[in-house]
């Protein structure tokens, strides 16, 4: 192998979630770290987001992708987190 471009993809194949779960379990083994699921977690019914669109002041915007990154997390649930506090 050469060059990166040339690498047999057609002749490759996709790992299995067994596969990937022990990939996880090694890291987690070795390293003393856990790896972070990709993708949103499963809702029920009655807990599924509504798509809008909705504009916020820049500073908002701002706070939330600092306090997010700060938190490992995304500034969307980090807005969800303050607004659902305030109603409860």
């Amino acid at each position: 192998m050469k060059k990166e471009s040339e690498f047999p993809f057609e002749r490759a194949r996709r790992v299995t979630p067994e596969e990937s779960q022990k990939f996880r379990e090694a890291i987690s083994e070795q390293f003393g770290m856990n790896l972070r699921k990709r993708g949103r977690p499963a809702k029920h019914e009655d807990e599924k987001y509504k798509l809008i669109y909705l504009r916020l002041h820049p500073k908002v915007l701002a706070w939330a992708k600092e306090e997010a990154q700060k938190r490992g997390i995304g500034y969307q649930t980090v807005i969800n987190e303050v607004l659902l506090e305030q109603i409860s």
